[in-house]
């Protein structure tokens, strides 16, 4: 199977038509078979023959992740007996969503995958030591194993944490590439050195990094992506995905930014009115999902703030491309005038290297306006220290937040909690 597909080669005015004709097709499974968009097209008086063209959307309601929530089992396609696995959401925003996935939305699902890492460039015969959970109904760990297994990679299922057992599988087993979160490479390294590990000979030549982001707005590395790489010179890769989606955006050796499959996805960037933002001007990640047979979605919005592409690549696709998240729109943070959003805090305390691990708290104080704590844990508890931290904060953002220092062993349960998926940086306490 050719896992670079011509369509992502095509010129824009064919992928439009095509996504057209993939559109019709949705809509018309969906009135078939979807309880809550039946109810959605006849409330809103809306013939999907009217719908012809992807400007046509705007005429469809968006829908949002409160929708599955109120309605879930409306949202299913098939019967139960036809659901072959079940998955949840991360439950960033709020409480996880049930998706449940039939035998030909694993097949997608694989595809999907091995598009998106074929785009990295991995290919058959490659080892790919993939460091992240394939279990709790972790959608994106399923999806990397089938992915890898479908393009024919090697996969070595070893799972989060543990540097050394990580690094006792790199030189037994030789991958090429792995797949973690970022910061996670950084844990590794410091146990490489501790223990005189040569890791700089190791086999591995890139990473395919989940969760956390690796680049600014004009795709320069930011604050983490630069600590790695002054440390291990390793190829990076960003990568953007979601449960909702069942669908991957992956850099390619380029990096800038991360690739649209027009076959499985339909993108719209929305602004507060939701309507389309001008070319450059970045808005609300706005999804239909194409191809999804027990849970379709029809212009779901993501939440997260994302600026499109269009420009072609130097790879030759000529896909829109997303993008570094700027934030979610949920997560937004007014302080003293000031919009803020946790990746800009994120790339400062990034910045630290003496910083071992820490949360950003944010809660409403008691006249109900945004208030922000810095949780940090350091081997440098002076007081110019966190004055330090601070200033920093002041000038970078031109915010000061309260800071507060815990140890180490206090804080790491709640940062690095066994039942996340992913380090929990930041919690939002607000009403």
């Amino acid at each position: 199977m050719n896992f670079l597909p011509e369509i992502e080669f095509a010129d824009s005015h064919k992928i439009k038509n095509f996504q057209e004709e993939k559109l019709r097709e949705q809509l018309s499974y969906l009135q078939q078979n979807s309880p809550f968009y039946q109810k959605l097209f006849i409330d809103n008086k809306i013939d999907i023959n009217e719908i012809k063209t992807l400007e046509d959307l705007t005429k469809i309601p968006t829908t949002s992740k409160n929708d599955i929530q109120a309605n879930n089992q409306d949202f299913f396609c098939v019967p139960q007996t036809e659901i072959v696995d079940y998955s949840t959401t991360s439950g960033t925003l709020g409480d996880p969503v049930t998706f449940g996935l039939s035998d030909r939305d694993l097949e997608r699902l694989a595809y999907n995958e091995a598009i998106s890492f074929a785009c990295a460039g991995i290919q058959k015969g490659d080892v790919v030591q993939m460091i992240t959970t394939i279990d709790k109904r972790f959608m994106a760990g399923l999806a990397y194993f089938l992915g890898l297994r479908k393009m024919g990679a090697s996969v070595v299922r070893m799972g989060p944490g543990i540097p050394e057992l990580q690094w006792d599988s790199i030189f037994r087993y030789k991958p090429k590439y792995l797949i973690t979160v970022p910061s996670f490479l950084l844990k590794m390294i410091d146990y490489a050195e501790k223990h005189n590990i040569d890791y700089k000979n190791s086999s591995v030549y890139g990473a395919i990094c989940i969760g956390e982001g690796l680049k600014n707005q004009d795709f320069t590395d930011n604050i983490l992506s630069q600590k790695i790489k002054e440390r291990w010179n390793i190829q990076l890769f960003s990568t953007y995905a979601s449960t909702e989606m069942s669908t991957a955006f992956t850099e390619c050796e380029f990096q800038i930014g991360s690739h649209h499959h027009p076959e499985l996805i339909i993108t719209e960037i929305l602004d507060e009115n939701e309507n389309p933002v001008k070319e450059g001007e970045s808005g609300e990640l706005t999804i239909t999902t194409l191809g999804v047979e027990a849970i379709p979605l029809l212009r779901f919005k993501t939440g997260d703030l994302v600026k499109a592409h269009y420009e072609p690549c130097k790879c030759g696709r000529n896909t829109m491309r997303l993008g570094p998240v700027l934030g979610r729109k949920q997560q937004m943070i007014k302080y003293k005038g000031t919009t803020l959003y946790p990746p800009a805090m994120n790339d400062i305390m990034n910045d630290f290297g003496n910083v071992s691990c820490y949360q950003i708290v944010i809660k409403s104080d008691e006249i109900g306006l945004d208030e922000i704590i810095i949780k940090l844990s350091t081997d440098n508890e002076t007081e110019n220290f966190v004055d330090d931290v601070r200033d920093h904060f002041r000038a970078k953002l031109r915010v000061s937040p309260k800071i507060e220092v815990l140890d180490f062993e206090v804080l790491s349960k709640n940062v690095f909690n066994p039942n996340s998926r992913k380090p929990i940086n930041f919690i939002d306490l607000r009403n």
